[in-house]
């Protein structure tokens, strides 16, 4: 069963490339600078409580975690 081909330019243009998906992507690069997570660097920054529910990119509120335990949180 051949599977269909990404059109990658399309979903940068339809997706990504939105503001809002441009300022959320600043957003998760400031936390994880802010954590002194390198680029390579499996680990994420997880928010202790999340910027929906009011919180910070303040350095108290973050933490770095794999990424199997941050989707297993999501945005509680």
């Amino acid at each position: 069963m051949p599977t269909k081909k990404r059109d990658y330019k399309k979903e940068y243009r339809d997706y990504h490339g939105k503001p809002k998906q441009i300022k959320n992507r600043s957003l998760r690069n400031s936390a994880r600078k802010k954590l002194g997570l390198k680029i390579g660097d499996p680990r994420e920054a997880d928010h202790k409580k999340s910027i929906k529910k009011g919180g910070t990119n303040n350095p108290r509120n973050l933490r770095a975690v794999s990424r199997k335990t941050n989707r297993k949180k999501g945005s509680k």
